[in-house]
């Protein structure tokens, strides 16, 4: 399949064994490279700290947020990505199938309704009439729907401001929005320096969990020398996983202290919020990704309610499942 294809796919009449999924080769042919998107540098310290970056030819591009990553794998600038629960959703939206090869997921969700100084919000219901953040194609859309639907709201009950990910802490910071979905270590970061604080509503720590994916360019998939060393890839990630649920303490130590320069104590904080890291095959990722879908659907943020079945690839659930 020609690079300059791949965009042109039909979504139409594809069964869950994708075409461009058998494409293998034994071993990792020497001198194959890949580039896949990084957020937050969270694969390249994962990868470090655990031991299995030295074992990879890769490169880890950092970027900000699923908006940016899909222009730039459209370009043909990157093999594979890690992103959130809602770009590959929106990129299907927009015309562009990208498979997804690996899922991951913590029951706890890592998103984080979080309000500007001198704003406290103690029901998901107050949050009507207020300014939110809102960002199309990121994880942080979905999760931001399903709090309104939660309190029986929708959006055009709110003013929605909408943002790149990296304006985010400044746009609370500054009361440019009341309200922002952020991850940690912003959260932390903001409630120390002017007071930011969380949504105080107990709903909003279940409203969903926290699922990223790894998708990756259909045209890598049917290269058995990147398909092949995305298999080592996924292999290394989800043992480097496995080890920092196991090594908590090293991993706080390393990724939130070093190299984020949060302190021990709040580093204890975040980490004793979070649930482990779980790797998931595509049988086990499918159903919570057509709840995604059926969300947004219903919404009206995509226009169409597709098969989440289509959106993956079993080529490497053997290799997760032995890793993990």
């Amino acid at each position: 399949m020609k690079r300059r294809n791949f965009l042109s796919l039909s979504l139409l009449g594809l069964g869950s064994a994708l075409p461009w999924a058998s494409a293998r080769a034994k071993n990792t042919p020497a001198g194959t490279k890949l580039v896949i998107a990084d957020q937050s540098e969270l694969v390249h310290n994962l990868l470090q700290a655990s031991g299995e970056r030295d074992k990879l030819n890769l490169e880890l591009p950092n970027f900000a947020g699923g908006p940016a990553i899909y222009e730039a794998i459209r370009a043909g600038a990157l093999d594979a990505a890690y992103v959130g629960d809602t770009p590959p959703i929106q990129a299907r939206a927009a015309g562009t199938l990208l498979p997804i090869v690996a899922s991951f997921t913590r029951d706890r969700a890592q998103y984080i309704l979080t309000t500007r100084p001198g704003l406290t919000i103690d029901k998901l219901a107050d949050l009507k009439g207020k300014k939110l953040s809102y960002i199309e194609g990121s994880g942080r859309q979905v999760y931001l729907i399903e709090a309104l639907n939660r309190a029986g709201l929708g959006l055009s009950d709110v003013e929605l401001v909408h943002l790149r990910v990296a304006d985010l802490p400044d746009a609370i910071r500054s009361g440019a929005v009341d309200v922002a979905v952020l991850q940690e270590p912003h959260v932390t970061r903001l409630a120390k320096q002017v007071g930011a604080s969380p949504v105080r509503d107990p709903q909003e720590r279940n409203i969903l969990p926290s699922t990223s994916y790894f998708y990756a360019r259909p045209d890598v998939l049917a290269d058995p020398a990147k398909s092949a060393a995305l298999r080592e890839f996924i292999a290394a990630f989800t043992r480097a996983a496995t080890w920092s649920n196991a090594n908590q303490a090293e991993w706080g130590k390393h990724y939130y202290i070093k190299f984020q320069r949060i302190s021990p104590d709040d580093t204890q904080t975040i980490l004793a919020s979070q649930s482990p890291l779980v790797l998931q095959t595509s049988e086990e990722a499918i159903p919570h990704h057509q709840k995604l879908i059926d969300i947004l659907y219903q919404a009206g943020a995509i226009k169409e309610r597709f098969d989440a079945r289509l959106s993956f690839v079993d080529t490497y659930d053997e290799i997760i499942t032995a890793s993990r």
